[in-house]
């Protein structure tokens, strides 16, 4: 995908020079919010930066949030519809069995929708840039929303799985344009504040799901077509305010050489006339991809020279999955029920860890300008992974002591507090951060692939692993966590307050390390984050070159 589009080279025509900033408009910039030190989150903070990045976090972002989320309450009355269609259709009611597979379809079906999106992203973005490629995108919701609200009426159970895949496939789209154009807007200094922001409202899209799931909402039988379809509103309002905004620049001047475009764009971002040293850092990494073509999928997989950023990329993104959180997710009323919680209590109970959900996205959101993006992501991994053996020690336990039930409860929070902290924001905006433009929209193919992938396995084969192992299914997650903070720990370096140049100078620099033998390099000390200190490497400089 993307083989033939070539990153602009220097030696191509530019646009003019950029004319003086004109007067403001009603979508022109805001001055900046406030000016303070260089790791400041205020100091380049604009009214339009924050504003787009709002908007394609509600518009996009937490819808896949919402759509995780939104068949948990109602899934005994869209069992029930399944189980009255096919009585009508056949004479005879659905088995459990392939009732428990129907539903599980239904589940599963909207992570095959976002797998298929994943592997659109590439063309899309190189076709009609990011912002056309969001706008395109919010289509597909109206088009979801329409088969899913009227489903029921229409007596058709295939509609309602057709709905779930046509949003998956936006959230498949979404879930990498949205952090790779915030990657690219946002300055150095804000593109952890500004790359979590999507995280909040994936935890915010669960959180109204819970909320109107409740009984005194949306949560009554005869209210669950319209309880799925509600996620046109969001995207409707993306459609129609997007355009005021626009695209990347970097984007503009390294893909499309639009000088004059980008300035425009960086003005209206910033706040500011002064850009050229942000122009000069663009260009510097256009030089770098002079004549060299965006890279399909197959080319990154072969190309050695980010063997290390692949790898951590496949690692991390499947981890995201396969750590059991849309198991919890998507079966969180089940979960509860089986540790003993009062079906009348169960959604007031699930409304609470929502509400705890957001609260641990802004704080991750907050935090990752001061404490960097390592710290966030291992710490999420491992209260992820003893939070999940924590599961399982309470559910064998709290048959002879019934507060076990408590601390299951405790568990589960735990889980979706430390994913949403961390891991739930992080690896969408270091897999922007760890590559180069020409290899930025084929790195979010592979981790978006993958991350689907695992979403529509662990949605399928989870209840079915529940019923099989019982609570040591629970297991199998810990152990993927807990390895997974491992590789973070020993091999990605911290990206925090870095350029793309100085990034994949660190990992350069790596290669050039592991490519000289062990007896020649010795036991050099690792500077906190897994790439060599530059001065454990001046005793012996002459010798490795």
């Amino acid at each position: 995908m993307g083989e033939t589009s070539r990153a602009a080279e220097p030696g191509l025509p530019s646009s003019p020079s950029p004319p003086p900033p004109s007067p403001r408009s009603a979508c022109s910039p805001a001055p900046p919010v406030g000016k303070g030190p260089g790791g400041d989150i205020t100091g380049h903070l604009t009214f339009p930066l924050l504003s787009v990045t709002l908007l394609v976090s509600f518009g996009s972002s937490m819808l896949y949030g919402y759509n995780l989320a939104v068949v948990n309450s109602p899934a005994e009355h869209i069992k029930a519809f399944y189980n009255a269609t096919w009585s009508q259709r056949y004479g005879h009611g659905l088995a459990p069995g392939l009732l428990t597979l129907l539903y599980a379809l239904t589940v599963s079906s909207f992570a095959l929708g976002g797998l298929v999106g994943s592997l659109l992203v590439g063309v899309l973005v190189e076709q009609y840039g990011r912002t056309g490629a969001l706008s395109r995108s919010a289509l597909l919701v109206l088009l979801a929303g329409g088969f899913m609200g009227f489903s029921r009426e229409l007596e058709s159970p295939e509609m309602v799985i057709i709905g779930r895949s046509i949003t998956g496939l936006h959230s498949g789209i979404c879930l990498s344009v949205v952090p790779l154009y915030l990657g690219e807007i946002a300055p150095k200094n804000l593109r952890g504040f500004l790359g979590l922001m999507p995280s909040i409202f994936i935890c915010l899209g669960i959180f109204s799901a819970q909320v109107l799931g409740l009984p005194e909402l949306l949560g009554k039988d005869r209210f669950w077509p319209l309880f799925l379809s509600v996620v046109v509103v969001p995207a409707s309002l993306q459609l129609l305010l997007l355009h005021c905004f626009p695209e990347s620049p970097r984007y503009l001047l390294i893909e499309r050489n639009d000088v004059y475009g980008a300035t425009k764009a960086l003005h209206r971002f910033l706040g500011t006339p002064d850009v050229q040293d942000v122009i000069e850092e663009m260009k510097e990494e256009q030089r770098s991809l002079f004549s060299m073509e965006m890279v399909s999928v197959w080319q990154l997989l072969r190309d050695r020279s980010v063997r290390w950023q692949t790898l951590s990329v496949v690692v991390v993104s499947a981890g995201m999955q396969l750590s059991g959180i849309d198991a919890i997710w998507f079966y969180t009323n089940t979960i509860f029920e089986n540790a003993g919680i009062p079906v009348s209590q169960i959604p007031y109970t699930t409304m609470g860890t929502g509400a705890i959900e957001v609260v641990a996205g802004l704080i991750g959101c907050f935090t990752i300008e001061r404490v960097g993006r390592r710290p966030l992501i291992i710490t999420g991994f491992c209260a992820m992974g003893i939070c999940s053996a924590g599961i399982t020690i309470s559910l064998l336990l709290q048959a002879a002591l019934p507060w076990m039930r408590y601390v299951s409860i405790a568990c589960v929070v735990g889980i979706i507090a430390g994913f949403c902290m961390g891991p739930a924001g992080v690896p969408l905006l270091m897999t922007a951060e760890l590559f180069m433009q020409s290899h930025r929209p084929a790195a979010y193919i592979v981790g978006g692939s993958l991350n689907w992938l695992c979403n529509f396995i662990i949605g399928l084969i989870f209840p079915f692993l529940q019923m099989s192992a019982g609570a040591f299914c629970y297991l199998v997650f810990s152990g993927v966590c807990l390895l997974v903070a491992l590789y973070v720990y020993l091999v990605i370096p911290e990206t925090k307050n870095k350029t793309f140049m100085e990034i994949s100078h660190i990992f350069a620099m790596r290669r050039s390390v592991l490519s000289v033998p062990a007896h020649l390099i010795g036991m050099k000390k690792l500077d906190g984050y897994g790439a060599l200190e530059s001065s454990s490497l001046e005793g012996s400089g002459s010798s490795l070159l």
